[in-house]
C-alpha cells in the first residue's frame, strides 16, 4: 500500500501541566497564542494560528509529560487511508479513526519507542489552508 501523500506537518502537542491556568497564562500572555477552543475547565487548545497546544490539568506526578504529538492533515477523508496504510506497514494502532465533537477527525497509533502519535483533520487550520 502507498503512502496517501504528505501531512502538513507536525502541527499539535498535547501537554499534562499542573499549573493548569499558569500554564496557560504562560503561553497566551507571553507567547502570544490565542485560546481556540476549550472543551471543560480541564483542557484547552491554544493556537498560533497554523498550530495547536492542548494543555490537560494533571496532577504532580504527569505535570510536564507528553501526552501525544499531531500531524494535520488537511482533507478529513484522508484521515481513514492514513489509518488503513500505517496499520498496513505494521504501525501499532491504538485507536480506530473517530469524529471528535469539534468536527476533528483523528486516530492515535504509536512510534516504535512508544511515542502517541495522533493524525488529525484539524477544521479550523485546515480551511486556512486551502
Amino acid at each position: 500500500m502507498d503512502r496517501p501523500g504528505s501531512t502538513s506537518g507536525l502541527r499539535h502537542v498535547a501537554l499534562f501541566v499542573d499549573e493548569f491556568e499558569a500554564s496557560e497564562d504562560f503561553f497566551t500572555r507571553h507567547l502570544g497564542m490565542q485560546v481556540e477552543w476549550r472543551p471543560d475547565a480541564d483542557n484547552v487548545y491554544l493556537t498560533s494560528g497554523n498550530d495547536n497546544l492542548a494543555l490537560h490539568r494533571s496532577d504532580r506526578r504527569d505535570s510536564g509529560k507528553l501526552d501525544h504529538i499531531g500531524f494535520f492533515i488537511n482533507k478529513i477523508e484522508k484521515v481513514d487511508k492514513w489509518f488503513d496504510y500505517l496499520r498496513s506497514v505494521g504501525t501499532k494502532m491504538l485507536t480506530e479513526p473517530r469524529t471528535h465533537r469539534d468536527g476533528a477527525r483523528s486516530f492515535y497509533c504509536s512510534d516504535p519507542s512508544g511515542v502517541r502519535v495522533q493524525i488529525i483533520y484539524h477544521p479550523p487550520i485546515a480551511s486556512l489552508e486551502r
